[in-house]
């Protein structure tokens, strides 16, 4: 998912109606999808939602996934999937760079010399 990156990404700037217009759903769906736990949009204060440019893409992820015949469930296991990869990816990076930091004579990108 080409996703909204930055720091000002996870800002909630739009209000539901906003937001259900860019993605292309109704106010009542977005809704829907919060109560799945599918997104967490921010509050205000007063309890208005606010979504984020990553909530807006999210919401695109949703609508892919339902238009390719998943159901609501399916949606959430792919989701969770996802993110659960990104994060394993993220670890691996990390892991990896921890490992060329701590052995003697390695290459960047290539690993140890033998």
């Amino acid at each position: 998912m080409a996703g909204a990156t930055g720091p000002g990404a996870a800002r909630g700037v739009y209000g539901i109606s906003v937001a259900a217009d860019l993605v292309g759903m109704g106010p009542q769906t977005l809704r829907l999808y919060e109560r799945r736990g599918l997104l967490e949009p921010a509050r205000t204060e007063g309890g208005t939602r606010r979504y984020s440019e990553r909530d807006l893409d999210r919401l695109r992820r949703i609508g892919t996934l339902l238009a390719d015949g998943l159901n609501l469930a399916g949606v959430a296991v792919v989701l969770d999937l996802e993110a659960d990869n990104a994060r394993l990816r993220a670890d691996n990076t990390q892991l990896r760079a921890e490992r060329r930091e701590n052995v003697p004579g390695a290459r960047p990108g290539r690993g140890p010399r033998r």
